[in-house]
């Protein structure tokens, strides 16, 4: 472990920094206890580290007096507060202290301060067990300690609570190894020994004959084993068993502390979590409900607390998963009837059981019908007749539990018995009946349950009833429920956010009796008065609500800005409106006991129901159907009327409650369109639960997380190619042989030696030699999946690509990169049927390999239709404008979604566009028909349609061409009668002449007239395609068409896949092949979608292909809310799970981007990521930045007029002086003729980048010395671009904050290709020991500005030198980076002196400009205004970041609104 160094201390001025918990420098840097600790016993000086990093690894000593006086102690009197923890693990006394000097005589308080920081830094979502993986055998035994502890009754609750914790994280992390050697064999079969009978154990064991194989198995280790082994085993199979008895004692414990309750919903979530995944569910699942552990949770003391809300919360969640219709052993899931059929067996055995043991007093319930006996109130009742004996005696019979040990305290009564009969037998409904129920529209009910309320401040000091995505799925349908209770909990999260902040906005007054008016505005809000119920549908026979709800609600628009005026009158159908009832007088105060009222609440809000738009109105009730035309025109009017569609379900409810909801409705609230796309996700999302969409069957197990995780790859599945055209992947031979290392590539038999491309290559398998000993079945996790063949031969042979035509467009288009070997594999792969999983570092080119396996499949399989998914319009139309320049004809491709118009392509490629593009194609097409039609000589009016040149081409043109063969086919015939019979050379009269060389052979002439044909036919070939446009007459039916008949590749984000995928599988579009785009940073349920967008043909799923390119090292998908982010996991993509998983992955290792010594920066993330060649050898990688000393640098920024970061509204973290400098540095690269262009300024924050766009357009946007950037924004929206140089702004200046997840540093670091200079606060990131690789390599050069006067962009001066220094200083650190000097070398002190040497700068330029003129000592009024500006600039620096609206808003205090809750990067919209 690397030694931790101290840094310099640095007090931040900033007063209260931090929120209450959080660390801030002064706590890790100052003069607190800890730190003061920290430095004394483990924190190196830099020095200190040098010489401990030349030293040879030796164990910590840790002082156990230390441990327990000075830390435990501590810890301990105040409760183990979270920001002590937090302190001491930003001190990395795990890294540097505690484990480095654990072993197995450490003491139990060493034990359990790892535990503790181990939870921390989970907390926190840092990475933790890769710490531990250079010692499997210590963490074994300190794994092993722990789990002792969970069992000792001598600890206190809270610190069994931590440990129980820390068992919790274990169970997540089943991924890595070291875990899950721990962690399996408490959850294996041998824990069936704690079963209440060994009848009830072998009657389960005899279903299944590999149970009883295991159980066998598990017999014969224990018999073999030596003593201690044989302890270990009986402590692991009885550990569970022994937790859950000690659960239930607390359980009925008299008088429950606090303590005690929380220590019961951590366990309540860990048996979740453990019948959450089938590898723990298993054996698990038969134990629990042996225990009776639902029935004993129901009648516990704390249980029915009513302050306990939560605990019955996570019961029920616990209760959900127990009872999950899915089969343990197989992981089958059960669909509705074979639940039902399973819970009708049950009810079966209950019914003999009762004939045959108490006929007298059971006969009604022995002969009644299943459906009146599976309900509890029915069948409590027909229980009654029975004594309690006898009650005991049939729950014995039917093989139920019915004693316990003493410790476990269960009073096994009548009450207890009863519910325990009543919980087997009774009736649940399965998630499919539970998915069908929820409604995808929010009324304030469901915005404002405790539930939902319990994820705004969530800080993980309290489980939550949520479920997780985890590592593994019980089945599909398990993962679309858990999909969609999360993203219905997130969409609601976001709309009762969004209301409350509009609410406030507007600021409700009650000023005289009965009316509420509001003093305040809000731009997504407008006052209305009661809507008009205008229809209301009956329902659809077997429903019970209306079909239809319609109303309708008049908006003035008079009082609005035209910005604001102009979002409103761009409503749309389908969109989404809130109806709002504010009432004053009805504001909710605090009450004792119940949940908090939110801000909306204390302002009086009362109800929210949900509308859909139907129709837009005008003032005098004609429709608006083009809003934007309908807004340029001058007849426009002032109101509006909105037709809507109210949500049924709740208008039924209110309706059935006799409340008069919509007579007090006085406020209708918007979103932006971005955000509202909720509903039709949601309903995606339930469909498809309630479906029985099929996956791919070769996807199935892999995608659930369980079997091999190579079983879905190529190399493993009966369908793999054995022949493939690869085209024009490989450029030459040469590149070819170098693109397939550890292969035979053999020419084929008719070819000798090397020859060029194309290249068609066939994979030669060998035959595996037959094995004397037979294979085990078992196959280990650990185990490299066995390959076909140790050295795979690859037979190649080519061809002569046709000749299409005498014209310059009839040449196909070539690729013309040089792929690399890796990216071969991954081109390989993805054109080979299977699952594809390639992981793009920064500047690999994973978009180049996407586009070319797009043209392998698209020419080998032209049958198949691919669907192309990116996350975002920006990706999408990136990959777009790749495939586009590639040899694939343009009718074939479509674009759908809003994002096509950015596609920067000559074409238009939307539905419209296609259709459009058809027609215009038609008119071409039809004249050159009858420019043929007259060539040859054939009257009539040939061109008129697609109809009649069909007629034409089999009437004319395809005789004349037989004719031609007739005469041609001759071995005779030579090329001068070959060109003489040639019925076409009128038609190929303009095509570049001669059209057939004198000096031509036959085949060669041959050849030359089949190309002209081809072009020929391509003309009748693409008539044909338009015909039935020409046929159909709705734009509708056209567009569907050609996505259902046409389209070929069709490309959508995955958002518009998600809202869409009902519509489009309804239209029985099919398609083969899916090819997602920056997979890692789209959440995992818009990763499924795409899956299954089509209805199975034979009850099967037609995919062939899955390829998912992408980067987990860099940002995961953007997720609002803390806890649906850090509880829930759902920020996890299906791509990082693949990954987890161990799903064979190919890393493409070779960037192409950034410098070398750039790329180094993020290097150390990518330990095989090496160079391009180019990067070393062209120009512009050689040469140094002009004006700056170093190609990259980290520049220190200390506090700016007293002030370092300011939070001037939540969530909304600026930093003047960062900003200052930021743009500073802009204006002097625009000094010196850099292009605006090739700059990007990045910011770490939102409120950052609203700040830094303040100051240039203060001190810049009018001068057009400067002008702008190519872009502010943030480095989460950057992801997925590049720029020659990148200016960022760190801004946090108390703690790291959002950054410490390296995966953004990874991004922030390697955007640039030429030039990064980081501004931030040092002190802050060079301790963090996440970042620390990073910052190493940083801090080995100043961290003031070094600028080099005398210079010009571009500049001539190499960057040779600063290569030999950086060589110097890797070898001896002790040689300074600035000890290299450079001519004209001016070191920047601070902002102040930046500040003033861009002024002067600026003033000499302005005086050039006036001299370059001849202007003299008179200046032009705009030029006086730019100096003056300036000026003004530099001699105050004043621009703010205090207070409200500050940033870009477009009005006062509206810059903010819409902000994303929760600290660190928040979502922004695109400019």
């Amino acid at each position: 472990m690397p030694p931790a160094k101290r840094v310099k201390s640095s007090a931040d001025s900033r007063p209260n920094a931090g929120p209450a918990g959080r660390p801030t420098v002064e706590d890790l840097e100052g003069e607190s206890e800890f730190a003061s600790l920290a430095r004394q016993h483990w924190l190196k000086t830099p020095k200190q580290a040098a010489k401990v990093k030349a030293k040879t690894k030796t164990k910590v000593k840790v002082k156990n007096d230390v441990l327990k006086r000075e830390i435990w102690d501590t810890l301990e009197k105040e409760n183990f507060p979270l920001k002590s923890l937090l302190v001491l693990e930003g001190l990395q006394t795990l890294e540097s202290y505690l484990w480095p000097g654990y072993g197995e005589d450490s003491s139990n308080y060493h034990v359990l301060l790892i535990v503790l920081i181990v939870n921390a830094k989970r907390r926190e979502r840092l990475g933790t067990w890769d710490i531990f993986a250079d010692r499997p055998a210590d963490f074994s035994d300190l794994f092993r300690r722990a789990l002792s502890m969970t069992l000792d009754s001598s600890l206190s609750w809270p610190i069994r609570t931590h440990i129980l914790l820390f068992m919790i994280h274990a169970f997540q992390s089943l991924d890595c190894g070291i875990v899950r050697k721990e962690c399996a064999p408490l959850v294996s079969i041998s824990i069936w020994h704690s079963m209440s009978t060994e009848d009830k154990r072998d009657a389960i064991l005899d279903l299944n004959p590999h149970l009883r194989k295991a159980w066998r198995a598990s017999a014969k280790r224990y018999d073999a084993a030596d003593d201690a082994t044989k302890a270990r085993l009986r402590f692991e199979r009885s550990w569970l068993y022994t937790l859950v008895l000690d659960f239930l004692a607390l359980l009925h414990v008299g008088s429950a502390k606090q303590e005690h309750v929380l220590y019961c919903e951590r366990f309540v979530e860990f048996l979740t979590d453990l019948q959450s995944q089938l590898p723990t569910r298993r054996y698990v699942n038969t134990l629990l409900q042996d225990l009776h552990i639902l029935p004993a949770l129901t009648l516990s003391p704390i249980f029915n607390d009513e302050a306990n809300g939560l605990m019955r919360e996570l019961c029920a969640l616990f209760s959900h998963y127990t009872h999950f219709s899915v089969d343990d052993q197989s992981g089958a899931q059960l669909n509705l009837n074979e639940a039902y059929d399973r819970h009708c067996a049950a009810l079966a055995k209950l019914q003999r059981t009762a004939l045959k043991h108490f006929k007298e007093k059971l006969t009604v319930l022995a002969l009644s019908n299943y459906g009146s006996i599976d309900r509890r109130t029915e069948l409590e009742g027909l229980l009654q007749p029975l004594t309690d004996e006898e009650l005991g005696q049939l729950t014995a019979h039917l093989g139920l539990r019915t004693a316990y040990p003493e410790s476990a305290k269960v009073p096994v009564d009548r009450r207890f018995l009863t519910e325990v009969l009543l919980s087997t037998f009774e009736r649940r409904k399965t998630f499919q009946e539970v998915a069908r129920d929820l409604s995808v529209l929010p009324t304030e009910e469901a915005l404002f349950d405790i539930g939902l309320r319990r994820t705004d401040h969530f800080d993980g000091s309290r489980p939550l009833a949520l479920p997780k995505l985890n590592l593994q799925y019980l089945s599909v349908g398990d993962f679309l429920w858990r999909a969609l209770v999360l993203y219905r909990c997130e969409s609601f999260y976001a709309i009762r956010q969004h209301i409350e902040d509009v609410v406030a906005r507007l600021k409700p007054e009650n000023r005289r009796a009965g009316a509420t008016t509001f003093s305040g505005s809000s731009k997504m809000a407008l006052p209305i008065t009661k809507p008009a119920i205008l229809e209301v549908v009956p329902p659809l026979v077997g429903d019970d609500k209306p079909s239809m709800v319609r109303a309708e609600v008049a908006i003035d628009l008079r009082k609005l800005s035209p910005h604001v005026r102009r979002e409103w009158e761009s409503l749309r159908p389908d969109d989404v409106l809130f109806l709002v009832t504010v009432d004053a007088s009805k504001s909710k105060q605090a009450t004792n006991g119940g949940a908090p009222p939110s801000e909306a609440e204390q302002l009086g809000l009362v109800s929210v129901r949900s509308a859909e738009i139907i129709q837009v109105l005008d003032d005098k009730g004609r429709a608006i159907r083009d809003a934007q035309a309908y807004f340029d025109g001058h007849s426009r009017s002032d109101s509006r009327k909105l037709q809507l569609r109210l949500d049924a379900v709740a208008f039924k409810a209110d309706t059935e409650g006799k409340r008069n909801v919509y007579d007090g409705i006085n406020l209708l609230v918007r979103r932006s369109g971005r955000e509202n796309n909720f509903k039709p996700v949601l309903e995606s999302i339930r469909d498809l639960t309630l479906s029985e969409v099929p996956l791919a069957s070769w996807l199935h197990e892999v995608f659930l997380g369980y079997g091999d995780p190579a079983g879905a790859t190529y190399k493993h599945l009966p369908n793999r190619v054995k022949k493939v055209n690869y085209r024009d992947t490989f450029l030459d031979w040469q590149h070819l042989i170098e693109s397939m290392p550890g292969k035979i590539i053999e020419p084929s038999d008719d070819v000798s030696g090397s020859f060029g491309p194309p290249y068609v290559l066939e994979t030669v398998e060998k035959q595996p030699e037959d094995t004397v000993s037979k294979p085990s079945k078992k196959r280990r996790r650990d185990a490299e999946p066995a390959l076909i063949a140790e050295i795979e031969t690859i037979n190649v042979s080519t061809y002569k690509p046709p000749n299409n035509g005498p014209y310059p467009v009839d040449a196909p288009k070539l690729n013309k990169v040089r792929f690399t070997p890796t990216q071969i594999e991954a081109i390989v792969s993805g054109t080979q049927p299977g699952l594809t999983v390639i992981v793009g570092p920064p500047g690999t080119g994973k978009t180049d390999v996407a586009t070319q396996i797009i043209n392998n499949i698209y020419h080998n399989f032209p049958e198949q239709k691919t669907l192309l998914i990116a996350h975002s319009n920006q990706a999408l139309n990136q990959l777009f404008a790749k495939i586009v320049a590639l040899d694939i004809d343009e009718r074939h491709l479509l674009r759908l979604g809003h994002g096509e118009e950015e596609l920067e392509t000559e074409a238009s490629f939307s539905k419209h566009g296609r259709v459009e593009s058809f027609l215009e194609n038609r008119q071409r097409f039809l004249f050159e028909v009858n420019r043929l039609a007259t060539s040859m000589g054939a009257p009539g009016a040939h061109g008129n349609s697609a109809e009649t040149a069909g007629y034409f081409n089999s009437v004319y043109v395809a005789p004349a061409w037989a004719k031609f063969n007739d005469v041609v086919k001759a071995e005779d015939v030579g090329p001068e009668e070959i060109v003489k019979v040639f019925p076409f050379h009128a038609y190929f009269a303009d095509a570049p002449q001669p059209l057939f060389p004198a000096d031509a052979d036959r085949e060669a002439t041959l050849e030359i007239a089949n190309g002209c044909y081809r072009h020929i036919s391509k003309i009748f070939s693409e008539l044909a395609d338009v015909l039935p446009f020409e046929i159909l007459r709705r734009d509708k039916d056209k567009a569907n068409y050609l996505l259902t008949n046409e389209a070929r590749i069709i490309a959508m984000t995955s958002t518009h896949a998600a809202m869409k995928r009902g519509e489009i599988a309804s239209l029985g579009f099919h398609y083969d092949n899916v090819i997602m785009e920056e997979a890692a940073q789209i959440t995992e349920v818009e990763n499924f979608i795409p899956l299954a967008m089509q209805k199975p043909k034979d009850g099967k799923s037609g995919l062939q292909r899955v390829v998912l390119c992408g980067d987990h090292y860099q940002n995961s998908p953007v997720i609002q809310g803390l806890a649906f982010r850090h509880y829930a996991n759902l920020e996890q993509s299906l791509f990082s799970r693949l990954v987890r998983l161990g799903v064979p992955a190919i890393n493409l290792d070779q960037q192409g981007r950034a410098r070398p010594s750039i790329s180094n920066l993020y290097r150390w993330r990518y330990p095989e990521l090496t160079d391009l060649p180019h990067t070393q050898t062209e120009q512009e990688f050689l040469t140094a930045n002009a004006g700056f000393k170093f190609d990259y640098q980290f520049i220190n920024v200390p506090d700016y007029k007293g002030k370092g970061e300011t939070e001037p509204t939540p969530h909304f973290i600026q930093n003047l002086g960062e900003a200052e400098y930021a743009v500073a540095i802009y204006q002097y690269m625009r000094l010196l003729g850099y292009p605006a262009a090739k700059i990007s300024i990045l910011a770490t924050y939102a409120g950052q980048r609203a700040l830094i766009k303040d100051v240039l357009a203060h001190r810049c946007a009018k001068n057009p010395v400067f002008g702008l950037p190519r872009i502010v924004t943030t480095v989460d929206k950057y992801q997925g671009e590049q720029n020659d140089y990148i200016i960022l702004s760190l801004t946090r200046t108390t703690r790291v904050g959002y950054l410490r997840d390296m995966r953004r540093l990874t991004v922030a670091l390697s955007r640039a290709r030429l030039g990064l200079y980081i501004l931030g606060r040092r002190d802050v990131f060079e301790a963090c020991y996440e970042l620390r690789d990073a910052f190493e390599l940083l801090l080995q050069r100043p961290d003031k500005l070094a600028l080099v006067t005398g210079e010009l962009w571009p500049s001539q001066r190499p960057l040779l030198l600063l290569a030999e220094e950086e060589e110097a200083a890797a070898v001896a650190v002790v040689v300074p980076a600035a000890a290299v000097a450079v001519q004209g070398e001016a070191v920047m002190e601070g902002v102040e002196h930046i500040g003033q040497y861009v002024f002067e700068m600026t003033n000499t330029r302005m005086q050039q400009l006036r001299e370059e003129r001849g202007l003299g000592a008179e200046v032009p009024v705009e030029e006086e205004a730019a100096v003056a500006e300036i000026e003004e600039g530099y001699g105050g620096l004043a621009v703010g970041g205090d207070g409200e609206g500050e940033g870009e808003g477009e009005g006062e205090g509206e810059d903010a609104e819409g902000a994303v809750g929760g600290e660190g990067f928040e979502v922004e919209e695109d400019e």
